[in-house]
């Protein structure tokens, strides 16, 4: 059996990590969290997004008992913002009782047109954040000198992007993942980018310890459906792994052994 997934204080069976955003229902949000088996949630805590047109609040439809609630900074433009609406979030999740209170994932964004990550703040509020008891998920670009940055300043996870947040191109870049992989000894976790579950088992072939995502379910034709098929996918990359794939060959080689074989007339 495969070991639990430890970042902090916290274990956990699966490895995929689902969002809470972009979905038209709280219901469809509901039925596709539980078909992807996702213990771990994550949540936007700036104010406008925690509440949806009639005005329930987005953690009212989920059930605090059954998943851990990682909030995020998603939308925050500065290390000081970040700062602030992790401690937000700290505060809330804490009056509702939930374990995750103690943690964040860290999203301090350089552009509102690429989202890409803002590494130089990013650095910066990973600090301050580790400093002040967070247990830090840190989402970046997948710069292998970034990210091992990042470690140093104490996250407890480094989570490198794919390709961008949103786009569906699956993982861009798999070398520079494999850098990361071999540098870092925290929890690597590929976070956005995902399309599809080919995507996601890639990402786990790789050697990922995990893959957060939300718009390649959330905005699918079926979410649901979509949703059990990453689950499948990421149950699948990890045997892969961990089972370890035969090295690549440019010729064929019979997978029938050919000692003993009767040798040919004469």
């Amino acid at each position: 059996m495969d070991k639990k997934l430890r970042l902090g204080q916290f274990e956990f069976s699966s490895r995929l990590f689902v969002g809470t955003g972009k979905y038209q229902t709280f219901e469809l949000m509901r039925k596709a969290l539980d078909e992807s088996g996702s213990e771990v949630v994550t949540v936007a805590v700036r104010r406008e997004r925690l509440y949806d047109k009639e005005g329930r609040s987005i953690l009212d439809a989920l059930d605090l008992e059954r998943y851990t609630i990682l909030p995020n900074t998603a939308g925050c433009y500065s290390a000081d913002d970040a700062i602030r609406h992790a401690n937000l979030a700290r505060e809330l999740l804490s009056n509702l009782g939930n374990e995750g209170a103690s943690w964040v994932k860290l999203e301090v964004l350089g552009s509102e047109k690429t989202l890409l990550p803002d590494p130089i703040a990013t650095l910066e509020a990973t600090k301050v954040l580790v400093d002040d008891g967070f247990t830090v998920l840190v989402y970046t670009s997948d710069d292998p000198i970034v990210a091992k940055r990042l470690e140093d300043a104490g996250a407890a996870s480094v989570m490198p992007a794919g390709s961008p947040i949103g786009s569906g191109q699956g993982i861009l870049n798999p070398n520079n993942i494999r850098i990361i992989l071999e540098e870092l000894k925290v929890p690597v976790i590929v976070d956005a980018g995902v399309g599809t579950a080919s995507d996601v088992t890639i990402a786990f072939e790789l050697g990922a310890e995990g893959v957060l995502l939300n718009t390649g379910i959330a905005s699918a034709k079926d979410p649901v459906l979509m949703a059990r098929a990453m689950k499948a996918a990421a149950e699948a990359g990890r045997a892969a792994f961990l089972a370890g794939r035969i090295p690549k060959k440019l010729y064929a080689k019979a997978s029938s052994p050919t000692e003993g074989m009767i040798a040919p007339s004469k």
